[in-house]
C-alpha cells in the first residue's frame, strides 16, 4: 500500500469512484447523495498536491482531496492551523480495509511537517452508521450544525446539517 498525490492522469479515475460513491449513497435512502462535481475542482487539488489516492496493487484503492481553509463549514475556525478531509471515495474491490484510519495515520504524518493543530472531516445529514465509522477511526465528534452560507459550496451542503469531526494534535 502506497499513498501519494493524485495526477492529472488520474482524473478520471477519481471521477469513477465519485460515481460509484455517489450510486452506493443512492441505494442507502436515507444519506445525503454527493452531487457531480465539476472538473475543474479536482484538476486544481491536482495541480495543487492537495488530491490524493492510496495505491495497492497497482490499483486506486481509494482517493480524498485536503484544503487548508474551511470557513464556511467550520465557520469558528478562521484561524486554526487545521487540515480538512474531503470526499473520500473508496473502490469496491477494497471495502472494509478501513482506509480512514489510514487516511488518518497518513494525515498525522503529513501534519507533522505542515504544524498543523486538527485534522478535520464533515459528513452530512444524521448518518449515523458513518458518524460511529469515524469516532473509530479516531475522530471526535463535535456534533451536527446548520451551516449558515452555503453560498458557493457543492449543493449537497445546501439544506443538510453538517456533522463536524476532528483530532486535535498534541503540541
Amino acid at each position: 500500500m502506497t499513498i501519494q498525490n493524485a495526477t492529472i492522469n488520474d482524473i478520471e479515475d477519481i471521477f469513477k469512484l465519485y460515481k460509484i460513491a455517489s450510486d452506493y449513497q443512492k441505494t442507502k435512502k436515507t444519506v445525503v447523495v454527493w452531487p457531480d462535481f465539476e472538473r475543474q475542482l479536482v484538476a486544481t487539488e491536482i495541480k495543487e498536491n492537495r488530491q490524493f489516492k492510496l495505491i495497492i496493487n497497482n490499483t486506486i484503492a481509494c482517493v480524498w482531496a485536503i484544503t487548508f481553509k474551511d470557513d464556511q463549514i467550520w465557520e469558528t475556525s478562521q484561524n486554526d492551523n487545521a487540515m480538512y478531509i474531503h470526499r473520500i471515495a473508496t473502490n469496491p474491490e477494497f471495502r472494509g480495509q478501513h482506509f480512514v484510519t489510514k487516511i488518518v495515520d497518513w494525515a498525522k504524518g503529513y501534519a507533522s511537517t505542515k504544524a498543523i493543530d486538527y485534522i478535520r472531516l464533515d459528513t452530512l445529514g444524521n448518518n449515523t452508521g458513518l458518524i460511529a465509522y469515524y469516532k473509530q477511526s479516531g475522530f471526535d465528534f463535535l456534533g451536527i450544525f446548520d451551516l449558515k452560507n452555503t453560498n458557493g459550496l457543492p449543493e449537497h451542503y445546501h439544506n443538510q446539517p453538517a456533522c463536524l469531526f476532528q483530532i486535535q494534535l498534541s503540541k
